[in-house]
């Protein structure tokens, strides 16, 4: 009885066990299908996995064979072009001529030269580099590289470059025509380790204030700003002009560190903060040699970056004043992640602040920075670079000095003393010949022609007046009519002497180097020129302003303003490249 009573019961709950089986294998089911994509397709879980499971459904079941390498080097710049306009992709062949620039050397055989002619002229040789070792010269022009001929339309400076560098310690062998020589002179040279520097002039001058150039922020940069203050500091200098001008940037370290030379112990230099990445100061530590120096430093609309945290950290400490024009405006931090096969990406992962809270990073829209790109052009147009009325400064992004003196986040750094750009004597006739690049062959060609002669002399000044005695710009003005650029008497006469300029500092470049050239264009620089003045006349030390209302700390789209910590803890490129 009571086993028949049994069997009922269970028979009764068979089908239950059964619908409760039938559940649970669906959910593992779908579990396993969501998480294993156990056929072909799957079940995506994510936007990461979507995409590799693109990737992999291509690869599988395309039309056509895809080459999967390529398609990915041209996806990554794509996606992360939808992200700030300065979260980047390096490819890997790429990666070595990004990163040497700020690294301070690179491997190769040590010369500086350009394309003229589809052939490699050599402008100079680096001295105690592997060339000059065998006994390259300036002058020489390559024409065989490893037993095959090397000139022509495609040697490009970039393949140029690529050939010329190499793994240091490899061998490359040059077929050289030299001028004073009937037959092709061979070397093989080694290539080694090329130092490549950072700061490009430090000279006095004046009899009492010194000039720093500074191209960019590199790993070798604040050593070379501790040689050059010591060389200043023996001529006696009593202060210094920091040339920040198209400076787009480098290493974060290094403007801290650079800057660390001029601040007090205590001072904020700068701090970053992003979604993953919590507030992080950086304070000078009293270490600076230089904390008590008059300093003026000297910003355009190409000064970024490690220029602008330098250039905030001066100008909110209250510590020197700004001369020139608005800052480029970047604001943001980028983390280098290499891959395995040697490419890397530049992520932005944080934003930088200057010590009074602002942050000057300029406004864009993700994965639209055409407009970004072009902002140059856009305050060109707007008349900036004429006129500091002509800037407008968004009053909810006001902050404060140290001193109580009002600056302004969301767009680069505004000088402290506006300096125009001088379009005096620019001209159709000097904009066309400059932008073609004749008075850069020009003045190669001559020097090419007279090296011999210019070897006499051995500074700016002694070669300046040889120069100033050849008629040198008639001569051009010649040969750019040869070029396709008629002679137009009286634009010429208006452009004479920027003409003059740029004709005189090529050649000054081409025989004694680019500290020289930068020592001649200075002399007539107008920027350059107020920096002085204001050393001179002692207004390198920036005032308070005559009534200052209590500074106060606000909220502005969620951020807080603070004042700085008192006491609290014109001319053309020129393309000369190196190998």
């Amino acid at each position: 009885m009571i086993k028949d009573m049994s069997t009922k019961n269970s028979s009764r709950f068979t089908p239950v066990i059964i619908a409760i089986s039938v559940v649970i294998g669906i959910l593992i089911g779908t579990f396993y299908a969501k998480h294993f994509a156990g056929n072909r397709l799957g079940i995506i879980n994510g936007s990461s996995n979507k995409l590799n499971a693109l990737l992999r459904i291509v690869d599988d079941q395309y039309v056509d064979t895809v080459n999967m390498t390529d398609l990915v080097e041209k996806a990554m710049p794509q996606i992360l072009a939808e992200l700030d306009p300065h979260s980047t992709y390096i490819p890997a062949q790429n990666l070595e001529e990004v990163t040497s620039e700020l690294e301070g050397s690179f491997s190769g055989i040590g010369i500086q030269f350009t394309i003229q002619d589809d052939t490699i002229h050599v402008n100079s040789v680096i001295q105690g580099g592997p060339s000059e070792k065998v006994g390259l010269m300036a002058g020489d022009r390559i024409v065989m590289v490893d037993d095959s001929l090397f000139v022509g339309k495609k040697v490009t400076n970039e393949r140029a470059m690529r050939t010329l560098k190499g793994p240091k310690g490899t061998q490359v062998k040059l077929g050289v025509k030299r001028a004073t020589e009937k037959e092709l002179l061979n070397f093989t040279i080694t290539r080694g380790d090329i130092p490549q520097n950072t700061i490009d002039a430090a000279y006095m001058l004046t009899d009492d204030f010194g000039y720093i150039q500074v191209s960019k922020f590199g790993r070798t940069t604040h050593v070379e700003l501790l040689n050059a203050i010591a060389l200043l500091n023996h001529k006696n200098c009593k202060g210094l002009i920091i040339d920040l001008r198209g400076n787009t940037g480098g290493y974060m370290e290094a403007a801290v560190r650079m800057v660390n030379e001029f601040l007090p112990e205590g001072k904020l230099i700068v701090y970053t903060e992003g979604r993953k990445y919590p507030r992080a100061d950086e304070f000078a530590n009293g270490t600076g040699s230089c904390q008590k120096m008059p300093i003026i430093v000297l910003i355009d609309e190409g000064s970024a970056s490690a220029s602008e945290i330098f250039t905030g950290a001066i100008q909110d400490n209250d510590r020197g004043m700004v001369v020139g024009r608005r800052s480029f405006g970047k604001g943001l931090v980028q983390q280098p992640i290499d891959f395995s096969d040697g490419s890397a990406i530049r992520l932005t992962i944080a934003r930088y602040y200057t010590p009074s809270g602002r942050c000057i990073q300029r406004p864009y829209q993700n994965g639209k920075d055409r407009n970004y790109e072009m902002d140059w052009l856009t305050r060109y147009e707007h008349g900036e670079y004429f006129s500091k009325d002509s800037i407008k400064l968004d009053e909810n992004l006001r902050y404060s000095t140290a001193l109580g003196r009002p600056v302004y986040g969301g767009g680069g750094i505004m000088p402290d003393v506006f300096v125009p750009q001088d379009t005096t004597g620019v001209t159709s006739y000097l904009t066309e010949v400059l932008s073609k690049g004749l008075t850069i062959q020009f003045t190669f060609h001559y020097t090419d022609n007279n090296r011999d002669k210019l070897k006499k002399y051995e500074d700016e000044e002694s070669l300046l007046n040889y120069l100033r005695r050849q008629g040198l710009v008639e001569q051009f003005i010649r040969y750019a009519d040869s070029k396709g650029v008629k002679r137009r008497n009286i634009l010429i006469q208006k452009s004479y002497k920027l003409l003059e300029k740029s004709i005189y500092g090529n050649i000054i470049y081409n025989m004694l180097g680019k500290e020289a050239y930068i020592q001649y264009l200075n002399q007539s620089d107008q920027t350059v020129k107020k920096a002085v003045e204001l050393l001179e006349s002692g207004e390198a030390f920036p005032k308070a302003p005559v009534s200052v209302e209590p500074q106060k700390e606000e909220k502005k789209d969620g951020k807080k303003k603070t004042t700085a910590q008192v006491d609290s803890t014109g001319e053309e490129e020129i393309l000369r490249l190196y190998a």
